[in-house]
C-alpha cells in the first residue's frame, strides 16, 4: 500500500530481531536474580523462618530505591557501569544490564507477593515432617507460589517491553529506536504506525503465553 511505501520491511525485521533479544536476554537475567532475590526478602521478613530485620530493610530499600527511578533516567545514569560490564553502551548488549537493574527489583517484589500468599499450612506440615529452610523453599513454597511467579514474569516481561522501546533513546537498537529515528525525528507516521502494532503484537503474545502457563501450573 501507499501508505507503507517508506517501510524499510528488511529494517523492521532487525528491529524487530533486536527486540527479541533485548527482550528474552533481560528476561532471563531478570528471573536469575529477581526470584531468589524476592525469596530472600520474603524468608528475611518479621516472623518468617530466616527473620532478619536488618537483612530486610536493607533489601527492601535496594529494591525500592531501583524502583523508584525512572527508566529513562536509569539508562543514562548506568551507560558507564554498562560499558564496564558488557564493553559498551549500544545495541542489544548495552540495553540488557540497566534492563535487568529495571526490572530484576519489580520482578523480585512479585516473587515476594506470591510467596506471602502461598497458604503457611503447607509451610508447617513441611516444617513438622522435618524439612529444612531450603527442602520448604523448593519443595513447598516455590511449587505453591508457581502460578502467581508465573504471572509476575508475564507482568514483568511486558513492562520490559516498554524498556526496549525506551532503551532506543540511548541507541539501543530495536523497536523504539526505529520509531524515534524514523517515526519521530523524519515524520514518517508509516514507520511508527508498523511499530507501535508490532509491539502490540509482543504484549498480546506475551500474556497469552503467561496466561497458559499459569492455567497448567495452577492447583485450582
Amino acid at each position: 500500500m501507499e501508505f507503507f511505501a517508506e517501510v524499510d520491511w528488511p529494517e523492521i525485521l532487525r528491529a524487530t530481531r533486536d527486540t527479541l533479544l533485548m527482550l528474552f536476554g533481560a528476561m532471563a537475567l531478570t528471573v536469575v536474580f529477581g526470584i531468589p532475590l524476592g525469596v530472600l526478602l520474603y524468608l528475611s521478613g518479621k516472623g518468617r523462618l530466616a527473620a532478619n530485620p536488618v537483612l530486610n530493610g536493607v533489601l527492601s530499600l535496594v529494591v525500592n530505591i531501583l524502583r523508584s527511578v525512572p527508566f529513562i533516567i536509569l539508562l543514562i545514569v548506568m551507560l558507564p557501569v554498562t560499558v564496564i560490564l558488557v564493553g559498551t553502551s549500544l545495541g542489544v548488549a548495552g540495553a540488557i544490564p540497566p534492563l535487568v537493574v529495571g526490572a530484576a527489583p519489580f520482578y523480585a517484589r512479585l516473587v515476594e507477593t506470591a510467596l506471602r500468599e502461598v497458604d503457611k499450612g503447607v509451610v508447617e506440615a513441611t516444617q513438622a515432617m522435618g524439612g529444612s529452610t531450603w527442602q520448604i523453599v523448593t519443595r513447598a513454597l516455590l511449587p505453591e507460589a508457581m502460578p502467581g511467579i508465573i504471572a509476575g514474569g508475564t507482568v514483568t516481561a511486558i513492562a520490559l517491553v516498554s524498556y526496549t522501546a525506551m532503551a532506543g533513546v540511548v541507541g539501543a537498537g530495536g523497536l523504539g529506536d526505529l520509531a524515534i529515528r524514523f517515526g519521530y525525528q523524519r515524520f514518517q507516521t508509516d514507520v511508527m504506525v508498523v511499530t507501535v502494532v508490532l509491539l502490540l503484537l509482543l504484549v498480546q503474545i506475551l500474556q497469552m503465553i503467561g496466561d497458559r502457563l499459569v492455567a497448567r501450573v495452577s492447583h485450582r
